[in-house]
């Protein structure tokens, strides 16, 4: 009886990573070794490095993983797969773990990394091209409205300084460029979606 508890603790988690998540399946590879936290620029910051979330992965430790702030501390800088003795695709795996959390709905809400990451999608899915100038308004008011008034007041005399220069218009805010065909870029967006749904559903 205890034995079949066991084998259910140490496997369902790691099945569920594997079937969703990107690149999953290469996470029983690990072998501990430490070289992906030790190559990360932000490897002192990390909840849990690369190699101890894999091991938490497979210990079952679902919620403590999902709800985790590492995965959203990946820069995509990829010295870590570079440096992987085993070459496991350590980057994509953040990336899917992170994705995986947000589609669940218990990634860590306040994390700035996935604010900013929701917002940029938002903003690029509109056009198909990023509105910098919405983007920029954006993230000064993230934390607050008192906190994003500071900062327009503070970043003011660049703003005025580019405008003098022609290097922005504040009519960008309520334009900005886009792709020719937007309506075919949204049906790509669509399609693309019940592609993964159905997969999801498969899994």
């Amino acid at each position: 009886m205890s034995t079949v508890k066991i084998e259910a603790y140490r496997n369902s988690f790691l099945k569920e990573v594997e079937a969703n998540v990107e690149e999953g399946s290469w996470v029983k590879m690990c072998m501990q070794c430490g070289v992906c936290s030790g190559s990360c620029p932000f490897g002192p910051h990390w909840d849990h490095p690369p190699q101890e979330l894999f091991m938490m992965i497979r210990a079952g430790k679902r919620d403590e993983v999902l709800q985790s702030q590492s995965m959203w501390m990946c820069t995509s800088c990829y010295n870590c797969i570079v440096r992987c003795p085993r070459e496991l695709p350590i980057t994509h795996i953040m990336h899917g773990l992170a994705n995986y959390a947000h589609r669940l709905g218990i990634a860590p809400k306040n994390q700035p990394t996935r604010k900013f990451a929701t917002m940029f999608w938002k903003n690029l899915s509109k056009k198909g091209r990023v509105n910098e100038l919405k983007l920029g308004v954006a993230l000064y008011f993230m934390n607050g409205f008192v906190e994003g008034i500071k900062t327009a007041l503070k970043m003011a005399p660049l703003g005025l300084n580019m405008i003098k220069t022609k290097r922005m218009s504040p009519m960008e805010y309520f334009g900005g460029h886009g792709v020719k065909d937007t309506s075919g870029l949204h049906a790509i967006l669509k399609k693309a979606r019940e592609i993964e749904d159905k997969k999801r559903g498969m899994a």
